[in-house]
């Protein structure tokens, strides 16, 4: 008579087949992430200038904050410039990704019903997404454009303007822009998640409601809404991960702009624009460790209010 296995040696086996499938996986992570990331921090407390570089001295921390003799406080932590581009950046995180999850999930109600075309317009929706972003920026350059831009032409036979704006020239309306250009591309990437959650939801409950008399709006906030909650934050999550590490958005739209530099775009200036490589890498190692100890907050409070349900 054949043995049974116990249940801890079959979940034993399960695990290490697992890593053994995960193993390439891994090492590629390691080779193409997890090495350039180690070499940034390490670069960070040197005074290396330019990549390649062959001589270079170890200065702990004085890239990111020291005194200096003159009794003021130099280095990252002590440029204001550095702190703009966190708030910016921190700012287009919050205001685009609300903008983007409040849109997504009205545009996934409305797609989730049944009517005749819904397939093609389920895959219309999805353009914007799929084009690249530096394509999608360089697109919207020229539409914002104050000279021949189609924005501005619509908006002045429509009789919103006067004259002719420069969006991205000016300080007041290139944090807009920038906006405007994110939630479109980024809004059906919400949509498809917030869709394929409520396309989950089993129909007894929603029939259920119906009988009780139960209208739309509070079946959508005692039922919808919590019952997608968790698939909404995972999408939260990788969004907010994404605004917060946005680069060529900006960097196309309002190239040299203070007003709108993110803390990637002052660290590519800092590290190839303006030859201090070490500097550079102190702006992306901090950059990292911001992401981290937000993601390690969204996931904490994200888990906290899923089990208030």
């Amino acid at each position: 008579m054949k043995a049974v296995q116990h249940p801890s040696v079959l979940t034993s086996q399960k695990i290490k087949t697992a890593w053994l499938f995960l193993l390439p996986m891994l090492a590629v992570l390691a080779f193409t992430a997890a090495w350039p990331l180690l070499r940034t921090i390490y670069f960070s407390f040197t005074d290396i200038r330019e990549f390649g570089q062959d001589s270079y001295n170890f200065v702990f921390f004085k890239n990111y904050l020291y005194f200096d003799q003159q009794g003021e406080w130099k280095g990252l932590f002590a440029n204001p410039t550095w702190w703009r581009s966190v708030w910016n950046t921190l700012k287009f995180t919050v205001i685009s990704v609300s903008i983007e999850t409040v849109l997504g999930i009205l545009i996934a109600l409305a797609l989730n019903l049944e009517f005749r075309g819904r397939g093609l317009i389920r895959a219309a929706i999805l353009i914007p997404w799929a084009i690249p972003t530096i394509v999608s920026a360089k697109m919207w350059a020229w539409m914002l454009n104050d000279q021949f831009g189609i924005i501005n032409d619509l908006l002045i036979k429509l009789g919103f303007l006067s004259d002719p704006i420069a969006w991205t020239g000016t300080p007041d309306t290139a944090f807009i822009a920038i906006i405007i250009v994110d939630v479109w591309k980024t809004t059906p990437f919400m949509a498809l998640l917030s869709l394929a959650a409520l396309q989950l939801l089993p129909g007894e409950v929603y029939e259920a409601a119906k009988v009780d008399g139960i209208g739309p709006i509070k079946r959508f906030f005692h039922i919808t809404l919590p019952l997608i909650r968790q698939p909404l934050m995972v999408a939260i999550i990788f969004r907010s991960l994404d605004s917060l590490r946005i680069f060529d958005l900006i960097y196309v739209l309002t190239p040299n702009n203070e007003a709108t530099m993110s803390m990637s775009v002052y660290a590519k200036f800092e590290m190839f624009d303006f030859s201090k490589f070490a500097y550079g890498a102190a702006a992306s190692t901090s950059l990292f460790l911001i992401i981290s100890l937000l993601t390690i907050i969204y996931i904490k409070f994200g888990r906290v209010n899923l089990g208030q349900n």
